[in-house]
């Protein structure tokens, strides 16, 4: 009788920048019986990371080349690409030199965006595309965290005051609007008026801005998706930070996107909102 041989399990790629979400992807994974592959942007990877996979590697971030061949040197296709790669750095005056691109990035920045407007969005579609030609093709970057995708009304304690559903009836087109036009993710809103808008700095530092603004407090933040998320990529996510630095500038609700919003290690960020005094709210479209 031959022997037959064990079964490998199935691998999983990773490409990691910055934030807890890349260690919920890797555990998801690993507890779906998958061999986890990761590669870790420079400087943006989160600590420890390496010791939650099977394999890391640290790669450039402006040599996606780089990023296939180590993907693939371990039989890796499918592949997950998440984390936060902060946009400043990709707005620096030595950012070709600082970088030093591979002829990927060079293809992907000035032949696949040379008919394109070179929006977030367009970027990383256009890397997608790059990445496929190698053989690398991304995926749904939810499938191993589903657990922690918002859900519908109240997540925490108690009832929410009228006036607070109605600030979220009228922030919710305004946000969704954004996201249309690749502006931002998320408004703060205060009695019908919009109070900060999310841009380029990120929602962290859209907090602090609106905190500065709104002295008296009770404001709602508002973070959704776009009207046609690609849930490859640039998912909304809100966390313990998130709750911690609301609570330190002045909000008291937190509304987000049934389905389309991940909140990292959401039984934690509920209960520390529920201590904090901030609402959680899922609001479908």
């Amino acid at each position: 009788m031959c022997e037959t041989k064990s079964q490998k399990p199935e691998v999983l790629g990773l490409i990691a920048g910055q934030g807890r979400l890349p260690f919920l992807i890797a555990a998801g994974a690993k507890k779906a019986g998958l061999k986890v592959i990761c590669v870790g942007l420079t400087d943006t990877a989160g600590y420890n990371l390496d010791k939650e996979v099977d394999v890391f590697y640290t790669v450039a971030l402006a040599r996606p080349g780089a990023w296939i061949r180590k993907l693939k040197k371990h039989g890796v296709t499918r592949t997950i690409m998440v984390g936060r790669v902060p946009k400043g750095r990709l707005f620096t005056r030595r950012r070709i030199l600082h970088y030093l691109p591979d002829w990927r990035a060079f293809r992907i920045y000035y032949w696949r965006l040379r008919r394109k407007d070179k929006l977030n969005d367009s970027i990383l579609s256009a890397v997608a595309d790059e990445l496929a030609t190698g053989g690398i093709i991304l995926e749904d970057s939810t499938l191993y965290c589903k657990e922690h995708l918002a859900t519908s009304g109240v997540m925490t304690a108690g009832q929410l005051p009228s006036s607070v559903r109605d600030d979220i009836e009228f922030g919710w087109g305004i946000v969704k609007k954004l996201g249309e036009l690749d502006i931002g993710q998320a408004v703060a809103v205060k009695e019908k008026e919009i109070i900060a808008v999310e841009a380029i700095e990120g929602t962290a530092a859209m907090i602090e801005r609106a905190g500065r603004y709104c002295k008296s407090g009770h404001w709602t933040l508002i973070k959704a998706s776009k009207p046609q998320q690609d849930m490859r990529f640039d998912v909304p996510c809100v966390g313990p930070d998130t709750v911690r630095s609301l609570s330190e500038n002045g909000a008291k609700c937190l509304v987000v996107e049934t389905g389309k919003t991940i909140i990292i290690d959401k039984p934690d960020t509920i209960k520390l909102a529920d201590q904090l005094g901030i609402s959680i709210v899922g609001h479908s479209s």
